[in-house]
């Protein structure tokens, strides 16, 4: 989103949520001046509505201008955050492969035939999503 984008949306947000603030005031300031509890009751009750849709519509506004403002923000957050998770990831592929190396003779047949799989498939597993959560990073 554009930063002129950004600042008119916030701009119209600002100046409806004041016209709504003002004429709520002066609704309550208006009620307060009327002696009868008919004609209260009776304003109070057409203002209400009037200013529930009007309050419903700044809030759409302002919640519509404080979400372009920080998408940008939640884009780069979302990148950095699959680059973190990518790094935690590789950890225990690196740590892992320290075990497939060290029974790397055992592959085939012999004592530590066991550890080597379970060691290749957690190294495989985690080499993925470590390299997989790195693309999806880039790619955003």
């Amino acid at each position: 989103m554009r930063p002129k984008t950004i600042g008119r949306t916030l701009g119209i947000g600002l100046r409806v949520a004041t016209r709504v603030a003002s004429q709520h005031m002066a609704a309550h300031a208006q009620a307060a001046g009327h002696a009868q509890a008919n004609q209260q009751v009776t304003n109070t009750g057409s203002a209400s509505s009037a200013e529930a849709q009007s309050a419903g519509r700044t809030r759409g506004s302002l919640a519509k201008g404080i979400g372009g403002f920080l998408r940008p923000f939640g884009r780069v957050g979302h990148a950095l955050w699959l680059e973190v998770m990518g790094v935690f990831f590789l950890l225990p592929a690196l740590i892992f492969s320290r075990f497939l190396w060290r029974d790397r003779a055992s592959w085939l047949q012999g004592p530590e035939h066991a550890a080597f799989v379970v060691s290749a498939i957690i190294v495989a597993v985690f080499l993925y999503l470590g390299i997989s959560s790195f693309r999806r990073a880039w790619r955003k």
